[in-house]
């Protein structure tokens, strides 16, 4: 509360290199100061304001001058600012969470005129197929992550993959819809071939879909597959005896057993990291064989009573050890039933 108009203009006029700026609960700060930082900090990239009252004219008055500006996030009415989204050339990184409005018109403005969006994030927003469409002009896309969208199928994310090609990170949580499953990540498979980075969250794919991905997609090297109703032991196997370059491994809420946990410790021959969570058919017996045949191997797995109580969700989970206190699982338990996210953790 501190921080007024007076110390961003003197920020601004000391730090004139300053590429990144986030303001978090300024309630001092206007228009005037954020102005300053427009007209004093030309190689301004990344501007965040959260729980702010700079309102529109704050954020116009620094966009409007700073042409390099390249991530805009944490925006509180995020449609306000669809004709800047759609006006920026130089926009690479855009992440839509929870914004209200219609975002397929936004999306499909920014498709047309060819952006250069490489990043994008589309998490708990109204969009749909028409959204994705787009998205699908944005030819050299890296990264995509379209979670809890119940609009969005597999017609949507088909012309994704066929056009964005270049595409490296995908992460999709289909909210248990079944609107997006072995057809559009046989699309993925057929077309990105040079994807390394797969999270498929709340979707129904069979041994059909994995399998196409683990014979086109060989540079595939981190995946996820979280409560997936569909992924068995047959559907394990296929993963371990096909996806050589896969190095870390995250299975959460599935219907495996011990013997789909022993054919990945056999096969996968560049894996590092594999983490096993909520799957009630795994055994802790399975613990002790996989150290023993691969020993190189960090295997982390837990079937704790708390965490299953939510088994939805999809935790940060920062633990080096198998074992975690009592408390320390409570404590998580209950920021989880608080915060209520889905969130993905690559650095398990």
């Amino acid at each position: 509360m501190s921080v007024n108009d007076e110390g961003l203009i003197l920020i601004s006029l000391q730090c004139v290199n300053l590429t990144w700026l986030k303001l978090r609960g300024c309630r001092e700060i206007t228009e005037a100061g954020m102005a300053a930082v427009g007209e004093n900090c030309k190689a301004l990239k990344k501007l965040s304001c959260a729980s702010c009252v700079i309102g529109i004219k704050g954020i116009n008055a620094v966009i409007s001058r700073c042409q390099g500006l390249e991530e805009l996030f944490e925006i509180v009415n995020g449609q306000s600012f669809a004709p800047l989204m759609i006006g920026s050339k130089r926009l690479r990184s855009l992440k839509v969470i929870g914004c209200l409005g219609d975002w397929d018109d936004t999306l499909e403005k920014i498709g047309n005129l060819h952006s250069v969006l490489v990043d994008v994030h589309l998490e708990k927003i109204q969009v749909s197929d028409v959204g994705l469409v787009g998205l699908s002009k944005c030819l050299g896309l890296d990264t995509l992550h379209i979670v809890k969208t119940a609009e969005c199928s597999n017609v949507g994310l088909n012309l994704v993959a066929k056009n964005c090609r270049m595409l490296r990170k995908l992460h999709v949580d289909g909210w248990r819809t079944n609107r997006i499953g072995d057809d559009g990540l046989i699309f993925v498979a057929k077309h990105c071939i040079n994807l390394q980075e797969l999270a498929s969250i709340g979707i129904y794919p069979t041994s059909s879909s994995l399998e196409a991905i683990a014979s086109k997609c060989k540079a595939l090297e981190r995946l996820a597959l979280c409560g997936l109703n569909t992924v068995g032991d047959a559907e394990i196997e296929c993963v371990a005896n096909k996806c050589v370059a896969l190095k870390k491994l995250c299975i959460k809420g599935c219907p495996i057993s011990n013997v789909g946990i022993e054919a990945l410790a056999s096969g996968c021959p560049n894996l590092i990291k594999f983490k096993v969570r909520r799957c009630r058919k795994v055994t802790s017996m399975v613990v002790e064989w996989v150290h023993e045949h691969r020993e190189s191997l960090a295997f982390s797995f837990d079937n704790s009573d708390y965490e299953a109580l939510n088994a939805s969700q999809i935790d940060h989970d920062h633990a080096a050890n198998d074992v975690i206190h009592f408390t320390e699982k409570m404590r998580r338990w209950l920021l989880q039933q608080k915060h209520q996210m889905i969130t993905m953790d690559w650095q398990c």
